[in-house]
């Protein structure tokens, strides 16, 4: 029993260092599919949806392949925070979640496309956010890039700072499942 090639369709570096957790080998091919945003959808359709477009875009160009795709969002109720555009909207964002309990969202598609097999899920973390200043934001801030995250900030960078507390997937908030990714794999194994 193995995998098929394992293909992450993703340029996320973080995702890259968590599948890698897994000891598998992979190779990374980011997909260029647009993410879709549509207030219809509950968070976890919609991660779903998003990863299903990554993912699938990849694999009509590998159909042999294996092909992981995945797409985070931080949810506070029905409100989307997905990457700020400019250093004002990560404040905001950070402003918005502070002392408040939000939703991490991650939706994973695995597409082999040859063997017309797909498995697609979604995992959801509550992270809670401490009592924050608008000083200590701007501190936060200071120490990571905010612009390719969603929700403005990474718990594995200097999260201690500004999270309180998380029930649920670490890995998920970083950006992978990887608890509920290792499950799912096993059932893509082929004979």
């Amino acid at each position: 029993m193995k995998l098929p090639p394992l293909i992450l369709a993703s340029a996320s570096p973080r995702r890259a260092e968590l599948l890698r957790q897994l000891e598998l080998e992979f190779e990374v091919v980011p997909s260029d599919a647009t993410e879709t945003f549509d207030d219809q959808l509950s968070p976890l359709e919609l991660c779903q949806l998003n990863a299903h477009r990554k993912a699938r875009a990849v694999a009509k160009m590998i159909p042999d392949a294996l092909v992981l795709g995945a797409d985070t969002l931080v949810f506070l109720g029905r409100e989307i925070f997905g990457k700020p555009r400019d250093l004002d909207e990560a404040k905001f964002m950070l402003m918005r979640l502070q002392d408040r309990i939000h939703q991490v969202v991650t939706g994973v598609s695995l597409i082999h496309l040859r063997g017309h097999r797909e498995r697609i899920f979604a995992v959801s973390t509550d992270v809670t956010f401490r009592p924050l200043s608008a000083e200590q934001i701007s501190g936060y801030l200071s120490k990571i890039n905010p612009l390719d995250k969603a929700g403005a900030y990474a718990i594995q960078e200097h999260g201690d700072k500004i999270v309180g507390q998380i029930s649920g997937s670490f890995s998920n908030v970083v950006g992978l499942p990887l608890e509920r990714l290792q499950e799912e794999l096993s059932a893509c194994h082929t004979p």
